[in-house]
């Protein structure tokens, strides 16, 4: 009897221990500190809104480049530490591809791009365009950025970007920042590999919704037809301009002025 009471007890201890683990929160115990996604991800949906600061890096040529030089058009923010062997350069290539379809519909010009080391000790300015190089990203006109740890760390507040050192690097939310023309967060692109929409519907948003104050009333009307008529195709998951809507007005618009037409005729016949 006795014996089966020991066991009874060893059961029952062990059932809540189990049940204690099953209620702790999603988080990745990381040997140094724990990543918690949960909280990650409302971090970086609550930052939408937010201005990004003027901070001041350097690209991979050396030259110094200034958060402000990118106002006036929308901007991509990826944050990547170099030594990443797997996660990193993956998101990268696969933003890559993103990218090229975006500026097949909207023009190489009307965004840009970069990618900022955030492990600062590591991503130097030739550890950076070492990572361009071998993801295939060094010709596209992508900028490749170094700063300080203190300017990483505003940075990462401005855009809600989490990070936490680990055994195998660093634990981060992987995400793409989209900022505005005046560099206020305006959407979060989530996961390695994405939806093609998720990324380029809101550069049209910005790109053909959203025109300067200086803009002309004639392309300021071009680009309100532009943003009605782009479509998404899932089948080449690409972008087209659709002519049909205009045909399809013109026929319209047609039938109504020979509609009219032709009882302004029977009137006056009568």
């Amino acid at each position: 009897m006795r014996a089966f009471a020991l066991i009874c007890v060893f059961l029952t201890n062990t059932l809540l221990l189990l049940g204690a683990q099953a209620a702790q929160p999603s988080v990745i115990d990381t040997g140094t500190q724990t990543f918690d996604y949960d909280a990650a991800l409302a971090t970086s949906q609550s930052a939408i809104g937010n201005r990004v600061s003027g901070y001041s890096f350097i690209d991979a040529s050396g030259n110094a480049v200034d958060m402000e030089g990118f106002r006036g058009k929308p901007l991509i923010i990826s944050m990547v530490y170099t030594s990443c062997f797997q996660i990193c350069p993956m998101t990268t290539r696969h933003l890559a591809t993103v990218v090229e379809k975006a500026r097949e519909t909207l023009g190489n010009d009307s965004f840009a791009v970069a990618v900022i080391g955030f492990d600062t000790t590591v991503d130097t300015p030739q550890a950076m365009q070492y990572f361009a190089n071998k993801q295939g990203i060094s010709d596209k006109g992508w900028h490749l950025l170094s700063t300080n740890q203190a300017s990483v760390n505003a940075l990462s507040r401005d855009i809600g970007f989490l990070f936490t050192p680990s055994s195998n690097g660093f634990d981060h939310l992987i995400q793409a920042t989209i900022l505005d023309a005046e560099g206020k967060v305006y959407r979060q692109v989530y996961g390695q590999v994405f939806g093609t929409p998720l990324l380029i519907d809101p550069l049209i948003e910005l790109v053909l919704g959203q025109a300067p104050a200086d803009t002309s009333l004639l392309s300021d009307l071009g680009n309100k037809i532009k943003l009605f008529c782009t479509t998404y195709d899932p089948v080449r998951d690409g972008y087209f301009f659709d002519y049909s809507l205009f045909i399809g007005m013109f026929i319209g618009a047609s039938i109504i002025i020979f509609t009219g037409f032709t009882m302004v005729r029977e009137y006056r016949k009568g």
